[in-house]
């Protein structure tokens, strides 16, 4: 298990053998069934999820009940509502398992402690916030400037592996547009 997380800390930084465990020894192991959540919209977001296995999708629900999934994590990704984790506020999004999953959690205050500690700690957790900023950014402007076809095709070049993981009404959600147009969109390819 912990290999997986002792590899993406090895892309951004170097931790010794003993560096490594005293971070793991930070983190919680926990398991969670298809369709549990992992974070729920008013709750205190109290952790940040690295997923070992499984697929979970974060979401933001308006109030005509429409679904808005705002992004996916996979194994070796992390994911929590960063807004109520770092500002200690209530969550806005909803976090569930769209397979089963396994994560390390991690506390806020868990993260900081690291971060002052250890130099490459926090070294590696901005080299992650700047990847997942830029990510944001480039979804939001895939949102607002490309079509659908666009969208779609981008996605299964960037998430190949996703395509068949995913429920189509999950995809279309993510995607912004229906499931009858995802299945025009699928059957075009």
């Amino acid at each position: 298990m912990s290999a997986i997380l002792r590899e993406q800390f090895s892309k951004y930084t170097d931790l010794t053998d003993g560096e490594f465990e005293y971070v793991l020894s930070h983190f919680t192991y926990r398991k969670f069934k298809k369709h549990q959540f992992l974070l729920q919209e008013d709750e205190w977001a109290l952790n940040d999820y690295f997923l070992l296995s499984g697929c979970v999708k974060s979401y933001y629900t308006d109030a005509s009940g429409k679904m808005h999934i705002l992004l996916f994590a996979v194994q070796d990704w992390w994911i929590t509502d960063y807004e109520a984790y770092y500002d200690q506020k209530k969550a806005k999004v909803n976090i569930d398992c769209v397979e089963d999953t396994e994560v390390l959690c991690l506390t806020a205050e868990n993260r900081e402690k690291l971060c002052q500690e250890l130099h490459q700690v926090e070294h590696f957790f901005r080299k992650k916030t700047n990847r997942r900023n830029v990510a944001l950014q480039n979804r939001i402007l895939s949102l607002l400037s490309s079509t659908a076809k666009e969208r779609y095709e981008a996605f299964i070049r960037e998430y190949p592996s996703l395509v068949q993981r995913l429920p189509k009404h999950i995809l279309a959600a993510y995607l912004g547009v229906t499931r009858e147009t995802l299945s025009r969109l699928y059957s075009s390819k």
